[in-house]
């Protein structure tokens, strides 16, 4: 053969972020996911504040917010399972995304204490359901076209989350400060409505069912379609799932922990300046941010699982950095470990998840990314606890416990016949 006719024959490397820009479902997937988590940034950190200033709720009560959270999960499973009988992503999607904003709008003219409570618990439980909703569509489509990188394109899809993450924290501070929270809520409803606007008539292939013939290709996802009715999922058959979603959420637990009190204890025992402690802060997603498509080049040689084992160590490395040194130099530590663990996790736990369920990825997306709301709540509640227990710094012990028995737990799922890669 030719040089010119084998030169010819070379195919090149696809690109994952030239796949997520040639594809207008790829592409208004990643953009709707920056909206949300600009969004929902931009909210989260304000709810106390807009609680105990505009409301006039004690602190305690304030906290309990929190646990409205944890009927997310249901909304999630519920949206999941519909999602998974019908095979109409974008349609639920959509309908979150309208929910959320309703949700957020209404929170921003509450006047009455119990008016945020019920709103979060009943109606902002559903929001979450749009991006797994998305995470669902995006896994239906590049097994449908059976992509070589669908890691990879999964992977720069989250990306676009975390990035609203680092972003909605300032954008909401400044907002609420210049306009009121009140302004800051209206415009975090309509970030989430936002996220409908790039899908734009974008369409999703449903990816075919457990028990179709290998390559059957999918029908194209079309308003008033009907997909086939899909099998009912079981508790046994979800096991690994759970399994690996509860020990995300032990993983989790420390995030609440140390948004509460690390800036508390720079500030007030430490007594490092407002840049340094800033900086501190900010380091986080921007480690993630870095090593997640890293984390995707990496466990393609060392296996999904097995990565996670290290990223769960890595978080409790951090905490132990927070809870036993007493200087900036050890706050960055525990940041960059803990820039570690979200490169791994942000990166690959969705796809780990929907391949422990693979016949019902939208429940695996919606159970998997509404576990954060469990998480929240438990470490919500350890960190009270802990504070009144333990004090500052040693608070940081508990989550260095809960990402101890997380990275055993995930090393013997690593071991089992469940693990996902």
């Amino acid at each position: 053969m030719s040089p010119v006719l084998a030169a010819a024959d070379v195919v090149p490397a696809p690109s994952a972020v030239r796949s997520v820009w040639d594809s207008p479902l790829y592409r208004g997937a990643t953009v709707a996911l920056f909206l949300s988590g600009l969004g929902t940034s931009a909210a989260a950190p304000q709810i106390t504040l807009f609680l105990v200033d505009d409301l006039h709720v004690s602190l305690t009560t304030a906290g309990l917010y929190y646990l409205t959270s944890v009927t997310a999960p249901v909304a999630g499973y519920l949206v999941g399972a519909r999602s998974d009988r019908t095979g109409r992503r974008l349609g639920l999607f959509r309908l979150c995304a309208v929910l959320g904003a309703l949700g957020w709008c209404a929170m921003a003219f509450a006047h009455q204490v119990w008016m945020p409570f019920v709103i979060s618990a009943v109606v902002l439980a559903f929001a979450g359901g749009a991006g797994s909703q998305l995470f669902a569509a995006v896994h239906d489509d590049l097994q449908a076209t059976a992509s070589p990188i669908g890691d990879g394109v999964v992977s720069v899809v989250r990306m676009a989350l975390t990035a609203g993450w680092i972003v909605g924290p300032v954008a909401g501070s400044l907002l609420a400060m210049t306009s009121g929270p009140r302004v800051m809520l209206m415009a975090t409803g309509v970030c989430t409505l936002a996220q409908i606007l790039p899908m734009g008539f974008a369409r999703a292939r449903s990816a075919p069912h457990a028990d179709q013939a290998a390559g059957a290709e999918a029908d194209a996802e079309v308003p008033g379609s009907q997909a086939p009715a899909r099998p009912h999922v079981g508790i046994r058959t979800m096991l690994p799932l759970l399994a690996f979603t509860g020990l995300y959420v032990l993983v989790y637990a420390g995030e609440p922990i140390k948004y509460g009190y690390l800036t508390i204890y720079m500030h007030d025992d430490l007594h490092l300046p407002t840049t340094v402690s800033g900086a501190v802060i900010a380091i986080q997603p921007l480690i993630e941010l870095a090593l997640m498509p890293v984390a995707v080049v990496v466990a393609r040689r060392t296996g999904m699982m097995r990565l996670m084992v290290l990223g769960a160590a890595f978080g409790v490395g951090a905490n132990l950095c927070f809870a036993l040194t007493a200087g900036a130099a050890g706050m960055f530590a525990g940041q960059i470990l803990m820039g570690g663990v979200w490169g791994v996790f942000a990166g690959l736990g969705i796809i780990v998840a929907q391949r422990l369920l693979p016949q019902a990825v939208a429940t695996a997306s919606a159970v998997f990314m509404s576990s954060t709301a469990i998480a929240s709540a438990l470490g919500g509640l350890t960190g009270s606890l802990g504070v009144s227990l333990l004090g500052l710094p040693h608070v940081f012990l508990a989550p260095a416990v809960y990402g101890t028995v997380a990275t055993v737990g995930i090393a013997v799922m690593s071991r089992s016949r469940h693990a996902a890669g």
